[in-house]
């Protein structure tokens, strides 16, 4: 047997070195050695080794992919397609990976560009979270074939929460809060077991219309807080020590509307409830027009005038902490003609013994969810008598002034505050429309608020 030793083996002439001929097996290098091809040179009749060669740039449009390459795609931006080699031969091979493990959401269409994939005239869909394949070129019957195909997710689990949705803000360096002024969706991408999983929250339902002429407050809307150890802040009286679990999932949030305020002759219209979760805070109970009672919700409307008739009951349905305070009655002695406040998250409704004006709607509740302190949740103030008694004051917490609105020193609105859950205020007596129409209650709110890092 011969044996030839040379550093480097090169043409004498053309562009192909050729090793061995036909029947011949030629040996290249010892054990411990190995052989290199030259910078640019390629070989061909050694066969591939079964594997790719990674390109490493995501690639997020679509694309026709080349033998001998792998790819990861990148679909968070929405579906892809990818176009398999045209005239493909025996042996050729491409591999893809779910990039950002979106393909479950996101899929990928592989194109067939005329060559079946495993026996099929048809294209093929990835559509699994963490998806990788290779592909490899058979012949005609069979055409494209996986021969791997994989679904593991080798991430470690992961330290914090890591979530989309409302609006995101960061807040005391280590925490997310998303913020949603309307109805939208929270979820969670990554979320750790069991440490950490737990985050922080405030729902704030729809707060209750005002009634009509001498019309009671509007109820606030339910007020609901949970505070989680992993993310601690100063939160309102009302708040559970608790927190909620959360998973890897989507949550639907609802942020309840405001209920309409009405004319003289109707009582408000009830706020709509807030959910997020399996916590759901309930409307505020719309305010009586005279004569009437109050409704029931998160915080119960305020009575209407005429003397003594009731406010509407809080925290209805119950629920612990309670999410919310009782109407007042309207004044019984007299001084009756007006209607009662609103119920607060933290304070019922007031009943006004001491002149015609109506009663104050009850205070609402004070949380640093969001970081900066801020009043929600106040009841509706009741209506007034044009040149007797303006309206009186809606609670602390954007509930709505009764009409008639004071002349000078300033206009207050007789709707509750948006995105406060706060009662609207009373209908006042006066033969000006205007001021007989009740308040719109303000719309709600849903806070989350978590450690990220």
């Amino acid at each position: 047997m011969s044996k030839i030793e040379v550093n480097t083996v090169d043409k004498q002439n053309g562009s192909t070195v050729t090793v061995g001929g036909p029947g011949t097996n030629v040996v290249l290098g010892t054990s411990g050695q190995s052989v290199t091809l030259g910078c640019g040179a390629t070989q061909t009749g050694f066969g591939r080794t079964g594997t790719v060669n990674w390109c490493t740039t995501a690639k997020t449009s679509p694309l026709t992919v080349a033998s001998g390459n792998g790819y990861f795609i990148n679909t968070t931006g929405g579906t892809i397609t990818v176009t398999l080699p045209s005239s493909p031969s025996a042996g050729d091979i491409v591999a893809f990976k779910d990039y950002g493990n979106t393909w479950g959401c996101n899929a990928v269409t592989v194109c067939r560009n005329s060559s079946k994939i495993n026996g099929s005239c048809n294209n093929a869909t990835l559509n699994t979270k963490s998806q990788s394949v290779t592909l490899i070129y058979v012949d005609g019957t069979k055409g494209w074939q996986d021969i791997h195909d994989s679904t593991s997710n080798v991430t470690g689990t992961p330290l914090f929460i890591c979530a989309t949705g409302g609006t995101i803000a960061t807040v005391c360096t280590n925490f997310k809060t998303h913020t949603f002024t309307s109805t939208g969706t929270f979820t969670i991408n990554s979320a750790p077991t069991p440490a950490n999983n737990n985050v922080s929250y405030m729902v704030v339902a729809g707060g209750g219309g005002g009634g009509g002429s001498r019309g009671g407050g509007g109820g606030a809307g339910g007020f609901r807080e949970g505070e989680t150890p992993a993310a601690p802040y100063t939160g309102s009286p009302l708040k559970n020590s608790s927190g909620l679990p959360v998973s890897v999932q989507a949550y639907p949030i609802t942020v309840g509307a405001g209920g309409a305020g009405q004319p003289g002759g109707a009582v408000g219209i009830k706020g709509s409830d807030s959910v997020f979760g399996p916590i759901t805070s309930t409307g505020g109970g719309y305010g009586a027009d005279d004569d009437v009672v109050g409704g029931p919700g998160g915080s119960g409307g305020g009575g209407g005038g005429g003397g003594g008739y009731a406010g509407g009951s809080g925290n209805s349905p119950p629920v612990s902490p309670p999410q919310g305070n009782n109407g007042a009655n309207s004044a019984a002695d007299g001084r009756g003609n007006q209607g009662a406040g609103g119920g607060g998250a933290t304070e019922a409704g007031i009943t006004n013994t001491t002149s015609p004006a109506g009663g104050v709607g009850g205070a609402g509740a004070t949380s640093s969810i969001t970081s900066s302190p801020v009043a929600r949740a106040g009841g509706g103030g009741a209506g007034g008598v044009p040149g007797v008694a303006c309206g009186s004051a809606g609670g602390t917490g954007g509930g709505g002034t009764g009409n008639p609105r004071p002349a000078g020193g300033g206009t207050p609105t007789a709707n509750g505050t948006a995105n406060t859950g706060g009662g609207g205020g009373g209908g006042g007596e006066s033969p000006t429309g205007s001021n007989n129409l009740g308040g719109t209650g303000g719309s709600g709110i849903v806070v989350i608020r978590y450690k990220f890092q």
